[in-house]
């Protein structure tokens, strides 16, 4: 492999990786706040792609704007789940067994949902995007990957600042380290908890609009995506945002280059094998060992 190849690989893992991390930041922020696995998930992420298609072809609105229009649709149906079947969750610190029969049960009811609408046939999105690329001398780029990952690294800046920055971030900061001392200190923590779990679906909604634009899917689409995305917030640390941001640049940057030894089936046996390590290895992730050296210091 000469070093134009390596670049090439190394642009399309840094790529890769700002899409995972938008992926799976919903994930973070419903289990930092909550604690709760929203193993639902993939159903949202298979529910913004065929979103963001509906759009595209009956409306022929731009796949990227749909994804953003996404966001708040998703927003207000991750409240309505919230007010109609999560609430009713005893609430604890640690995932309990009826969290996750409910998350799961509920991605099963969507998945069903998509296979009674759009049938088992895979979709995909297609534009004047999707086979073109940008060249700049020996890299070539496809243009559909830059256009994707703008957005969602601009929505992980844009979350970034709306936590260190307003009322809202510091009160989701706070019930992360302590939801008791939370209520204690004024924050409403069921509605907090329910705009939340609302921001995290909206934000699934929005990626699986995102990824639609990168690969084919059907009603099962966001299986594989589950699994990676379990594997990023176990890397980073579970309630760590920017340590969510690693963990999908670590999972982007191995899937990447693993092409170079394993056929490119092997992938989410790759993630697979990651998310193994990670528990038995970082069971803190990559934040934890950032906290640890922090301490010592």
């Amino acid at each position: 492999m000469d070093a134009a190849d390596f670049v090439n690989l190394l642009v399309s893992a840094l790529l890769l990786a700002g899409i995972y991390a938008a992926m799976s930041v919903g994930m973070t922020i419903i289990y930092g706040v909550m604690k709760i696995v929203n193993l639902a998930h993939a159903g949202f992420l298979m529910l913004g792609a065929y979103y963001v298609l509906e759009l595209h072809e009956r409306l022929n609105i731009d796949p990227l704007v749909g994804s953003v229009l996404a966001f708040p649709v998703f927003l207000l149906a991750g409240m309505l789940v919230h007010w109609t079947l999560v609430k009713r969750i005893p609430v604890s610190d640690q995932p309990t067994l009826a969290s996750l029969l409910l998350m799961f049960g509920l991605w099963l009811v969507l998945q069903n949902i998509g296979y009674l609408i759009w049938g088992s046939s895979d979709r995909s999105i297609l534009t004047s995007r999707t086979l073109s690329s940008m060249h700049l001398g020996p890299i070539t780029i496809p243009t559909v990957r830059v256009i994707v990952f703008i957005p969602a690294v601009c929505s992980l800046g844009l979350l970034e600042f709306v936590l260190r920055k307003t009322w809202y971030g510091r009160a989701v900061r706070a019930l992360m380290q302590n939801r008791y001392a939370g209520r204690l200190a004024g924050i409403p923590v069921e509605k907090m908890a329910r705009l939340t779990f609302g921001v995290g679906i909206g934000f699934a909604g929005a990626a699986g609009g995102l990824l639609a634009q990168l690969y084919s899917f059907s009603p099962d689409f966001g299986h594989g995506f589950l699994l990676r995305s379990f594997v990023i917030i176990v890397l980073g640390g579970l309630e760590s945002f920017w340590g969510a941001a690693a963990g999908a640049l670590v999972l982007a940057l191995v899937e990447t280059f693993s092409i170079l030894v394993l056929p490119a089936g092997y992938q989410p046996a790759i993630a697979f094998s990651l998310l193994v390590l990670a528990l038995v290895l970082l069971p803190g992730g990559i934040a934890g060992i950032f906290a640890k050296k922090h301490r010592w210091a």
